[in-house]
């Protein structure tokens, strides 16, 4: 049985690729080829994308969407609008301005640049106040 959505090969590129090493060199340490390497780190990418996927829409389930944070905007504008949303639905949100800012760039790295939201996110809260991306 399976332990995950990665196999132990799509672990061992991952972990070599987070250590810095070039495709061409974890190929060398595997003895593959490096289009092999390349096949298996994209098929891990796609894996882990859809297992993001997968858990906003469990994640969003028992939550509302709360605003869209439009491109362009700047980091700390978008963490307030999302405060000043939340208090207009009566929702305290769990996190303070630093905690929220990690959240944000934490759950949207392709969306973020330096300060600046680079594509539209949705924001997503529950009940509890925990927020939610997409």
């Amino acid at each position: 049985m399976k332990d995950g959505l990665l196999t132990e090969r799509q672990k061992e590129v991952l972990r070599y690729r987070k250590q810095g090493l070039t495709q061409q060199q974890i190929a060398d340490l595997i003895n593959t080829s490096k289009a092999n390497v390349c096949t298996i780190e994209k098929s891990a990418t796609e894996n882990i994308k859809r297992a993001r996927e997968t858990l906003e829409f469990v994640n969003t389930l028992d939550a509302q969407e709360l605003c869209t944070i439009s491109a362009e905007v700047d980091l700390l504008d978008a963490i307030n609008t999302i405060y000043e949303e939340a208090e207009k639905s009566g929702i305290k949100v769990r996190y303070d301005t630093v905690s929220l800012i990690n959240r944000v760039r934490d759950a949207n790295p392709d969306k973020i640049h330096a300060r600046y939201v680079q594509d539209s996110i949705r924001v997503y809260i529950n009940q509890k106040g925990d927020l939610y991306f997409g």
